[in-house]
């Protein structure tokens, strides 16, 4: 669902203008070592971790929260940050260019034993995978995975130059 602040931003400059947008990702790992991925409605339908946009005025750290829940209904725990990052540009579904502050970071299940179902329009399926043995996803995707799999204690940041 798109935020309300993002289509009032769209009726003023059109889908065409690049936004940029704060947001979260969420790598939900559970103790069998799954991760909880959604294979979108928009663009390419490939599996992805779970994201969202940030609301004005919101911590990232509850929004990950908010969104896993709004996407699967899975309640998480925020174990860590992990990294800070921007997305390459996309062009939604709808037309609308955005590219995305992301913030990662790693999570876990509040309770074991929830089953994800699909919870709004933005997926078509929601579901847990081996980590050893992911769905199709982009290689960005795999590259963020494989940062929460470290279990690195500092996030990590493209260092400056």
């Amino acid at each position: 669902m798109i935020p309300g602040f993002v289509s009032d931003l769209r009726k003023r400059v059109g889908p065409d203008h690049l936004l940029w947008l704060p947001g979260v990702v969420a790598a939900v790992i559970d103790e069998d070592q799954r991760v909880l991925l959604q294979r979108r409605s928009a663009a390419d339908q490939r599996w992805t971790l779970l994201s969202g946009i940030l609301e004005p005025g919101e911590d990232p750290a509850p929004a990950v929260v908010r969104e896993v829940a709004e996407e699967t209904g899975v309640r998480v725990v925020v174990e860590r940050l992990v990294a800070v990052t921007n997305s390459p540009p996309v062009r939604h579904g709808n037309g609308d260019r955005a590219q995305y502050f992301e913030v990662l970071f790693a999570c876990r299940p509040a309770e074991a034993g929830q089953a994800p179902q699909v919870c709004d329009d933005e997926s078509y399926e929601v579901g847990w995978f081996p980590l050893d043995a992911l769905p199709p996803m982009t290689e960005r995707m795999r590259e963020l995975i494989a940062l929460v799999e470290k279990g690195e204690t500092q996030a990590w940041f493209v260092p400056a130059p």
